[in-house]
């Protein structure tokens, strides 16, 4: 096969993403927007007149799936870097992966504690709960007088476990009582025995860590019963697909992300026109995210001369991509480096401030 010399510069990347299965709400918005930035990167000119090529798999949001996809991606594809997986359970898994094949591998929605951590090939933009928690508590307690909350959580999942154990830390901190502490598993429909105590509780509000599958219905279920209180939720909360998934029960949902629809800077405007217009629908924070995510690993591509040597190349683009910075659609970003559980230099999170948002009449909007 005849391969010219514009195919032999492409550059490949690989997306490991939930396309379907429970997650693809999360997933699919991801690999749109990553679509979206290939696409204009490679309408400016690409990469230093290389094309960007983006290579896409479906890893249903499932451990097993997660760690053969990049297998597949690492080893049989040789693609430069892995964006994803879509979770954090998923992350856990397949990050190691990455890590010890001397890959980058880039989160651009997985913000469970420690998956920087596993090592100096692992990234991502993904604000971390124990960072945005801490503020959107603080906002909706200040905005609706909350003393005391009650608390429920998926206990069988790594994201939603890391977001009880931050919110509850961040409780501890406030000073907010808890009243009651419920838990749910990942597939679970019918939340009325745990909305039934957390209301006899009577709490001010309630501090929610789901995923927005279980999340949706938590909503509409707690207001059929009566319970009206405000819901302060993790970063699984913050999609659009609330308004459809708990239509009629959105309101008053309090969240917070580096990103917000409403946020007016000229490259957040641009991103959501380009993005609405491209699938007929509005982008949500994981789309923002991973379309920025796109843009951070361009503008490190554009610092390294590639030898077609790709894992010299993986290390070249690693080392570039830590000094980054850009900004873009979720405003200015950096990465820091964090250090393992031994102290020793590890991979490399967000440096970005957290815009808390709050559901009202179908939209989110930012909470003053």
């Amino acid at each position: 096969m005849l391969v010219t010399a514009a195919q032999a510069a492409d550059i490949k990347i690989g997306s490991a993403q939930a396309l379907t299965g429970g997650a693809a709400q999360y997933g699919i918005s991801i690999r749109n927007a990553q679509q979206l930035a290939v696409e204009q990167i490679n309408a400016a000119g690409g990469i230093n007149g290389n094309q960007l090529v983006l290579v896409v798999e479906d890893e249903q949001g499932k451990k097993e799936e997660a760690i053969n996809v990049f297998k597949k991606l690492i080893f049989q594809d040789r693609v430069l870097m892995v964006f994803g997986p879509t979770l954090s359970n998923s992350a856990q898994a397949a990050f190691p992966i990455a890590n010890a094949a001397k890959m980058p591998v880039f989160g651009t929605s997985t913000t469970a504690d420690g998956l920087t951590t596993i090592g100096d090939y692992v990234f991502r933009n993904a604000v971390t709960e124990a960072d945005v928690l801490p503020v959107t508590v603080k906002a909706a307690v200040k905005a609706a007088g909350v003393e005391k909350v009650a608390v429920l959580y998926g206990n069988d999942d790594v994201f939603t476990k890391s977001g009880y154990d931050n919110f509850k830390k961040t409780l501890d901190d406030q000073n907010i009582t808890v009243t009651t502490t419920e838990t749910f598993a990942k597939g679970d429909l019918d939340f009325k025995a745990q909305l039934t105590k957390i209301k006899a509780s009577n709490p001010d509000a309630i501090v929610l860590s789901a995923l927005m599958a279980e999340g949706g219905p938590v909503m509409v279920q707690a207001r059929q019963i009566g319970l009206n209180v405000p819901i302060i939720g993790g970063n699984g909360m913050n999609s659009v697909k609330v308004f459809d998934l708990a239509e009629g029960a959105s309101d008053n949902l309090w969240v917070g992300s580096p990103w917000s629809a409403d946020n007016q800077s000229p490259e957040n405007v641009q991103f959501i026109a380009a993005y609405t217009d491209k699938y007929n629908m509005a982008p949500d924070q994981f789309a923002a995210q991973a379309y920025d995510g796109i843009f951070i690993v361009a503008e490190a591509l554009k610092n390294v001369p590639l030898t077609g040597k790709v894992e010299a190349d993986r290390t070249a683009l690693r080392d570039a991509l830590a000094n980054v910075q850009h900004t873009g659609a979720t405003g200015e970003f950096s990465f820091r480096r964090v250090n393992d559980k031994s102290g020793k230099p590890a991979g490399f999170d967000a440096n970005q401030q957290p815009i808390v948002s709050v559901t009202r009449d179908g939209r989110y909007t930012i909470a003053n």
